[in-house]
């Protein structure tokens, strides 16, 4: 399979990115179900509105500095405002967008937003949010993937498999694109490498790698559906920390195993061996979530 997607859908003078889309999609779906879930709480919509705002900045600055900490520190140490501004100064100015975002970074963050938000909001336990935030952030992550995908990023290792894509624009830079095939404008390059038979050439310079994006999002829809029915048919959301426990497990769990087809993404793998970064980040996280599942509270009465 030949991947090379368009930027997005354009709408006139502006380009709705496929990225950003998925991004909308997974807030848009994880409001839905937090609000089915307040509903059942008896819990006022009113506080939906802040707990939305309050984990959307948690994952976005949560999974930024993620990334900048865990993945690219040496190279932002020295570009110190490119952290929070979605722009590159050398060698020269660019806009980039906020290229960059790390999950781990995105989990600790929401967990972090969510204690001062039980405390000074929910008025709840920090667990009896924790145990219900999950639910949507795991519908979410779904749909973070598939947008990876779109980008064309966090791809996997080469392979000969029949589910290997061959990620155009991973292998080259627009600029690359630009430069190899005289087109100036990026998108005709990238399909110019694609349609045209002068750049054959071009194409099978391209390698067939594993869509780890794909592979990770199909696995999550089972940690997301494992959880809604938790909640939903059983009686897991009475066991405090259960839900929240589960989710970590499951989702570093799945984390762990699709890094051995991923790329390196960087970090500090390279000083410590063994795993990957995001596998070695992944490990505390599943130890966590055991810890709570063997921790958690016998069922709590009167709360239907």
């Amino acid at each position: 399979m030949i991947w090379n997607p368009s930027e997005g859908i354009s709408l006139g003078p502006i380009t709705v990115r496929f990225y950003s889309l998925m991004f909308v999609i997974a807030f848009g779906l994880g409001w839905y179900i937090t609000k089915k879930i307040f509903i059942r709480e008896k819990e006022s919509l009113e506080k939906l509105d802040s707990l939305f705002i309050w984990t959307f900045i948690a994952t976005l600055l949560g999974a930024r500095l993620g990334h900048v900490f865990f993945y690219d520190w040496e190279y932002y140490r020295n570009h110190l405002a490119e952290i929070l501004l979605p722009f590159r100064f050398d060698p020269e100015f660019e806009f980039t967008g906020f290229q960059g975002l790390a999950s781990h970074g995105a989990a600790l963050g929401i967990i972090v937003a969510m204690y001062f938000f039980s405390k000074n909001i929910m008025k709840k336990p920090l667990l009896w949010v924790l145990d219900r935030v999950v639910i949507p952030v795991a519908s979410g992550a779904i749909f973070v993937r598939l947008g990876n995908f779109f980008n064309s990023e966090i791809v996997g290792k080469e392979t000969t498999s029949q589910f290997g894509v061959r990620f155009v624009r991973d292998h080259f830079s627009s600029r690359e694109a630009i430069a190899k095939t005289k087109i100036s404008e990026a998108n005709d390059a990238y399909s110019a490498i694609v349609n045209d038979s002068n750049f054959a050439n071009l194409l099978q310079e391209v390698p067939a790698k594993h869509p780890a994006q794909l592979y990770e999002a199909f696995f999550y829809i089972f940690v997301f559906a494992i959880l809604f029915f938790m909640y939903w048919k059983t009686d897991a959301r009475k066991k405090q920390g259960l839900l929240f426990g589960s989710f970590l497990v499951l989702n570093f769990t799945v984390r762990f195993f699709v890094e051995y087809v991923k790329e390196s993404q960087g970090g500090f793998e390279e000083s410590l061996g063994l795993f990957s970064t995001g596998q070695w980040l992944s490990i505390p996280l599943v130890a966590v979530g055991l810890y709570f599942i063997l921790m958690a509270q016998k069922p709590i009465k009167n709360l239907d």
